[in-house]
């Protein structure tokens, strides 16, 4: 394995296994994404959502068998996710269990391709007895799952400091769901559909009528995207406030800087326009402007 490889604890994120004969057909109609596109080799990322179409939970699935699927999300959203599926399964023949103690979910960065690593965004391969998926390009990032009981990478191999990893999330405009913004937020706005976590042409799963509603019938006015303020700030999941160009916004997730500023994603106006136009200001931390620079996303969004 190549030398330039390091590793990042992910130990913030859980595991949610689903087994059984219909585990499949059962989140098919649940899930945003169309789960007839997951298999051995490909991940997917995909939302979980209420009747209105906000994001209860965003998943990252791999199949370990076809009939046996993992999904990997905030550890504390485990227990309210899986209770409310339990509510849906009635006769389907699937089981949901929460295995966090039992899998070791890591990050694994490399300055360069490794030939032992999947290639392409979403492809996933085995490592050892885990499974190994590749997140990002440049810089290239893995998402690696492996049983707590097995030591898939060799002791050579460098702990990285996890606020890079974070860093580097953020910098690729993934959206993180946490208990202090589930359901705030409807797809759009987490621009789910722009990250392939949306499949339009499926059949019918929770929410699906708004979020497809919003997809053919009216451009998405409020999204999420992505700053760096100019004075020190500290900023958490679901912080609410006004941008100094008048946009109201509210905070996805953020990681600190190294001078004390910080960089965050957050749902917010494309375009500057009237007070009649900005989001409601209830929720918010403070009553001033914030100072913030907006940074490019490697994606586009629909315009």
């Amino acid at each position: 394995m190549h030398s330039a490889l390091s590793t990042v604890s992910l130990d913030k994120l859980g595991v949610l296994r689903a087994r059984g004969p219909d585990a499949v057909s059962f989140l098919q109609g649940q899930l945003s994404n169309d789960l007839a596109r997951l298999s051995a080799e490909r991940s997917l990322l995909a939302g979980y959502h209420n009747p209105q179409g906000r994001v209860i939970a965003v998943l990252r699935l791999l199949q370990l068998a076809p009939d046996d699927l993992l999904a990997v999300l905030p550890r504390e959203l485990i227990p309210p996710v899986a209770a409310r599926l339990s509510k849906f399964i009635l006769r389907a023949k699937v089981k949901l269990a929460d295995e966090s103690p039992q899998w070791r979910v890591s990050g694994l960065l490399a300055s360069d391709s490794d030939a032992a690593l999947p290639a392409t965004e979403n492809e996933t391969a085995r490592l050892g007895t885990g499974s190994v998926v590749r997140l990002a390009h440049l810089p290239a990032r893995w998402l690696l799952l492996s049983p707590v009981s097995e030591l898939p990478l060799p002791d050579t191999v460098a702990a990285a400091d996890p606020l890079s990893w974070r860093r580097l999330a953020l910098a690729a405009g993934e959206p993180q769901v946490y208990a202090a913004t589930s359901e705030e937020f409807i797809a759009q706005m987490l621009n789910l559909d722009c990250l392939g976590a949306i499949a339009f042409d499926k059949g019918c799963y929770t929410g699906q009528e708004v979020i497809a509603r919003a997809h053919y019938r009216g451009r998405v006015k409020r999204r999420m995207q992505r700053f760096m303020t100019r004075t020190p700030q500290q900023l958490r999941p679901a912080a609410a406030g006004t941008l100094s160009d008048g946009r109201a916004f509210k905070v996805v997730d953020a990681v600190p800087l190294d001078d004390g500023r910080c960089e965050f994603l957050a749902v917010t106006q494309l375009t500057v326009g009237s007070a009649a136009e900005t989001v409601a200001t209830a929720g918010r931390d403070d009553t001033a402007a914030l100072e913030a620079q907006q940074l490019e996303l490697p994606y586009a969004l629909p315009e």
